[in-house]
């Protein structure tokens, strides 16, 4: 089954439930000018009540005053799969073998600009399953980026509602997290095919990182057909949250500045 999200931070302010007419009981229909006055007043204080949400939306929420969503410095191009460099993973499961790969269904289009970059890291040795002929399981992680930058509708109520799904495209998600203090709103996914996912919102980009893991079974030199052993159990993949989120960060510099 799939945890809560942990939400952080969310105050959510609710909104009175008092309904206000503007009508004096005590005065009864025929208030005359006091009650026209009355409804005057309120009738300011809506339009300030209005004006404070308004600007809520443009200085909170990343809408501008046209109404499409800032870019807060983001550009995605043909070549923005730069931005991702993966430091911190490259640490930890050493480097990669190539230089990230850009995948062919980016778009380049007036409301959105989108790029999604792919990276192997080379396969690693798990000595202990490994016969003296050299066959044996491996291990091996692929990292993708997707960048999106949406120039024309806010894409917040479309993020939250797929960042929280408990199944995406037929595979059952396994844990939602909440990330604090990354853009304006941050999710980990954990996926039943080994796969963790970091999206992050902030203002009209929206950027996600992932990390997947397989495992493979290589025969040795005259391999003679014998049983395949036992697989090994998978890796953790919670070990590379940390990595994964700093990583992030990076590109997401990477995005504003490249």
């Amino acid at each position: 089954m799939i945890s809560e999200p942990e939400l952080v931070g969310e105050d959510g302010p609710g909104s009175s439930s008092d309904v206000v007419s503007g009508f004096d009981p005590e005065q009864g229909p025929g208030g005359g000018g006091r009650r026209r006055w009355h409804g005057a007043l309120w009738g300011v204080a809506g339009a300030l009540t209005a004006s404070a949400v308004w600007a809520a939306a443009v200085f909170g929420y990343g809408i501008g005053v046209d109404g499409k969503p800032d870019a807060r410095g983001y550009s995605v191009e043909s070549d923005s799969c730069a931005a991702m460099e993966l430091k911190e993973l490259a640490r930890a499961l050493g480097k990669p073998e190539s230089e990230p790969a850009t995948e062919l269904d980016g778009i380049e289009h007036p409301a959105l600009h989108r790029i999604r970059c792919t990276v192997d890291f080379e396969e690693l040795d798990l000595g202990e399953q490994r016969d003296e002929d050299g066959s044996g399981w491996y291990v091996g992680y692929r990292a993708s980026l997707t960048a999106e930058l949406h120039k024309e509708s806010d894409p917040r109520p479309e993020f939250e509602a797929s960042s929280t799904v408990t199944d995406i495209d037929g595979t059952t998600v396994d844990r939602v997290e909440r990330v604090p203090d990354l853009g304006d709103s941050a999710y980990l996914q954990i996926t039943d095919d080994s796969t963790m996912r970091l999206n992050v919102v902030e203002g009209g980009a929206v950027i996600t990182l992932a990390l997947s893991v397989w495992m493979s079974y290589n025969e040795g030199e005259g391999g003679d057909g014998d049983e395949i052993p036992d697989a090994p159990e998978e890796p953790e993949m919670l070990a590379y949250r940390g990595h994964l989120i700093n990583d992030m960060r990076d590109v997401m510099k990477g995005l504003k500045t490249g």
